[in-house]
């Protein structure tokens, strides 16, 4: 098959044809019809985040089961699905307590002793978060995986992996915004646009959108935004002031310490700020410790949604067919495997909202 593969940080993706094994017990095998670009990705890409390589990167996917385990059940050749990061391992006092999103034993990789997944002649190739979306098929964890209702469009559908599920889900879940608040959503990329709509969908009155590109902003709009400010220096003075004190729910979606700390400023009394940006690895940002006592502010950090995928990404899904959730719009353009350096290259700059990889296997 075909995949896009990482072999050296800050370069270029180099389309490669690699080899997938067969399934083992526990594993499905999928064929690849949708696959988003996400920044996280992008962050190996760059080298923010520690990958091993080669590795073929991607895990915003949707498609269609091909070949199971011998243990799958769940599953069958023919079944559309939607794949996420956040694979679990169904025992832990985390998975126990309805909190699989950030299960500590998840079963990504296959164990040592075991031949990889995706292979070059002899070279082992690596797969991120254990999924290696950017790529014709896929051979994954059964846990990696959720079925959709019938009726949901596949280049779509790969948005609910991470994208949607991230943004919608910290609005609704992590931040459980309230009717009638006011948000203050810092960062309107992907899936700064979905923590926008989750609000729209919670019932906030108010929500205000913050970005340094300003071409974001008519987009923002669309997803659910009453209000926009232009990012920077001046940012927590605007939004302080347009809202007499502050908003009620802040959501930092970029994973820049400045933009954290702003995003806490932006707060009014008993405020929530919800850290959902993924930041490099080793930075932190301050938080004022007295401020936050006097003004009993509430800090949390939202990963993949904070909710058990498997339940969420088919109601989000169906929330779409009924027309109550944006999808449609978020699909900037639909690219093929080869031009995905480009794809990225439009990221970067601020040029689309979401790009999805179409396969025509």
């Amino acid at each position: 098959m075909k995949a896009a593969v990482l072999r050296e940080i800050q370069q270029p993706l180099t389309i490669e044809d690699v080899e997938l094994d067969a399934p083992r017990p526990d594993e499905v095998r999928i064929r690849v019809v949708g696959s988003g670009l996400c920044h996280s990705d992008y962050h190996s890409i760059s080298g923010d985040l520690l990958t091993p390589m080669p590795a073929v990167l991607g895990h915003e996917a949707a498609g269609v089961v091909e070949a199971v385990g011998s243990d799958v059940s769940e599953f069958k050749p023919g079944d559309e699905v939607v794949s996420c990061t956040s694979m679990y391992c169904g025992h832990c006092r985390d998975c126990q307590t309805g909190h699989n999103n950030v299960c500590g034993n998840n079963p990504k990789s296959r164990a040592e002793d075991l031949p990889s997944r995706i292979t070059r002649g002899k070279e082992a190739i690596s797969q991120f978060a254990g999924l290696g979306g950017f790529a014709e098929e896929m051979l994954i964890h059964r846990t990696g995986l959720t079925k959709i209702p019938e009726g949901m469009p596949l280049d779509r559908a790969a948005l609910l992996g991470c994208a949607v599920l991230t943004g919608v889900g910290a609005a609704l879940n992590r931040g459980a915004v309230s009717p009638g608040s006011t948000v203050v959503v810092i960062g309107c990329g992907g899936v700064g646009l979905n923590v926008i709509q989750g609000a729209r969908l919670a019932g906030a009155a108010r929500i205000i959108a913050v970005d340094l590109n300003e071409r974001k902003f008519d987009l923002a709009r669309t997803f659910g935004a009453t209000d926009c400010v232009k990012g920077g220096p001046d940012a927590v003075a605007e939004v302080r002031e347009m809202t007499g004190g502050g908003a009620d729910y802040s959501f930092e979606v970029i994973g820049l310490p400045s933009t954290q700390e702003q995003a806490l400023m932006m707060l009014r009394r008993r405020g929530v700020f919800t850290v959902v940006g993924m930041a490099p690895s080793g930075s932190s940002f301050s938080v004022p410790g007295v401020m936050v006592m006097a003004m009993e502010l509430e800090v949390r950090g939202s990963l993949m949604g904070s909710a058990p995928f498997q339940q969420a990404i088919p109601n989000y899904a169906q929330l779409y067919l009924n027309g109550k959730l944006k999808l449609d719009e978020l699909v900037s353009q639909r690219i093929k495997l080869e031009d995905i350096n480009d794809g990225y290259d439009n990221m970067i700059a601020g040029d689309v909202a979401r790009s999805v990889i179409v396969f025509d296997n």
